[in-house]
């Protein structure tokens, strides 16, 4: 009787909410080396309109932030935290280096198992360290693994290196095909086995697409024939092959009556590649910068039942601020050392600017301007910081390395907000500025691993290489 008398409240504050307190489904898709103008939401002059989906239905992130390389951005992606702290924002990690996620880093599957996640799937590059069974995703706490665990496969042999690199979780897997049908075809079957179980699900998508080699499907090379440059005709055909998967991605979760409460999070681990045929414009350089093409990337967000849609956020944020955010939405307890980001979910609904945002990038191994001194023997690198108004970029001697940072360095100052193509240096203008903001670059590079042993851009003469990458018992 008491049940009966209350069902009516009941009924009412279940409409209300929606179920807004429940967990949400989370879905992460990560495309590797897409360029800003390689989607047509961008301005693409080929379509993309699944991706496209995602940004008309959710909230297209105009200012979503990364590293100017892959393996930092999926480093910070999975911690929370900044790279430097753990030796992995310098360079990828190769075959032959020994640079791996550390043990010690607790990653976001592994908080959302705590949270209620039970499945927490990774399908695609994980490419966060393999030569130890504990760098296994499976071993940081996602419960499945499809994919490749280094970096640049061939998209049909599914090898780097001479090294064939593709598993079914622990087992070397020889299936054959594209292999980013592969991944789709791994995400959707996720999907599919979750929609009888009721607890929430992770599932992170990370595609090979579209980086090199430039790998296509005859269909989709026949569908941009009127595209004359080669490249860029092959970044087409790669783009239709993602978007296509997405779209798969897409159609599952509606059939599974999924859709309304799982966040999708699309976006790229870094700017495009200029010399392989993708583009970053109107946004200034691409792959392996600091300035806006290297890590301001295509990005979008959408959860209907959490987040409202139909909308673009000017507010900057970036990869470290989404664990945070994933764990505040699942209602998680970090149990892991200090985020360097924080939660943005306010922000992404529209109820703050974010008047405080500090973000840090740097890449070594750039090359000398012209009017440095060519006698020098320290290496240069690349070091910005983006403010919500201001960005700072420096060329110099490696700081770790000098005494004074900023003797024989070059700045260059930008009015981002502003000017969020850089074309106009003000750093004469505002030398307080540029003071301000080469202290908080100073202070954010004492932060790197103290101890880093060198890592080869190619293989070195004296490497070994392995017959396969299968992972040690």
């Amino acid at each position: 009787m008491l049940i009966r008398l209350l069902y009516p409240a009941l009924l009412l504050i279940v409409c209300s909410t929606g179920f807004a307190q429940a967990k949400p489904n989370i879905v992460i898709i990560l495309t590797d080396d897409m360029g800003w103008k390689d989607v047509g939401f961008h301005g693409a002059e080929f379509p993309t309109p699944n991706i496209d989906r995602i940004a008309k239905e959710g909230v297209e992130l105009d200012r979503f932030y990364v590293t100017p390389i892959c393996t930092p951005t999926r480093a910070g992606l999975m911690t929370g935290r900044y790279p430097l702290r753990f030796g992995l924002q310098r360079v990828t990690v190769k075959s032959w280096g020994t640079r791996t996620l550390p043990d010690d880093e607790v990653i976001i599957p592994a908080s959302l198992g705590k949270a209620g996640y039970k499945t927490r799937a990774i399908t695609g590059k994980w490419h966060l360290g393999w030569k130890r069974r504990a760098n296994h995703p499976m071993e940081k706490g996602f419960t499945s693994f499809w994919g490749h665990s280094g970096g640049a496969i061939g998209y049909f042999n599914h090898s780097d290196q001479g090294l064939h690199d593709w598993h079914r979780d622990y087992e070397l897997n020889y299936e054959p095909g594209y292999s980013t049908e592969l991944i789709g075809d791994e995400a959707v079957r996720v999907i599919e086995e979750a929609e009888n179980d009721s607890s929430p699900f992770l599932l992170y998508v990370a595609f090979n697409a579209i980086h090199t080699p430039n790998d296509v499907l005859q269909r989709h090379w026949d569908q941009f024939a009127h595209i004359n440059d080669q490249k860029r005709r092959e970044k087409a055909a790669m783009m239709a092959s993602t978007d296509e998967q997405v779209g798969r991605i897409l159609d599952a979760l509606d059939q599974t009556k999924a859709s309304d409460d799982t966040l999708v999070l699309f976006s790229s681990d870094n700017g495009g590649g200029i010399p392989a045929g993708s583009v970053n414009l109107p946004l200034r350089d691409g792959k392996w910068a600091v300035y806006e093409g290297g890590i301001r990337v295509a990005a979008a967000l959408r959860w209907p039942k959490g987040i409202r849609g139909g909308r673009k956020l000017t507010e900057p944020i970036s990869y470290i601020d989404i664990y945070p955010t994933l764990l505040e939405i699942a209602g998680g307890k970090r149990s892991g050392k200090p985020f360097d980001g924080e939660s943005v979910l306010d922000v992404i609904q529209g109820k703050r600017q974010r008047d405080d945002f500090e973000f840090h990038s740097y890449f070594q191994g750039q090359k000398i301007p012209q009017n440095a001194d060519p006698n020098r023997e320290i290496p240069y690198e690349r070091n910005a910081v983006n403010t919500r108004e201001w960005k700072l970029v420096r060329l110099g001697p490696a700081m770790h390395l000098v005494d004074d940072p900023v003797k024989d360095a070059f700045f260059e100052l930008y009015k981002i907000r502003e000017d969020p193509y850089e074309e106009n240096d003000i750093a004469s203008k505002h030398p307080k500025i540029v003071k301000e903001l080469t202290e908080k670059m100073i202070a954010f590079r004492t932060t790197q691993k103290p101890v880093l042993d060198h890592v080869d851009i190619q293989p070195p003469s004296s490497w070994v290489k392995p017959i396969s990458k299968r992972i040690p018992n």
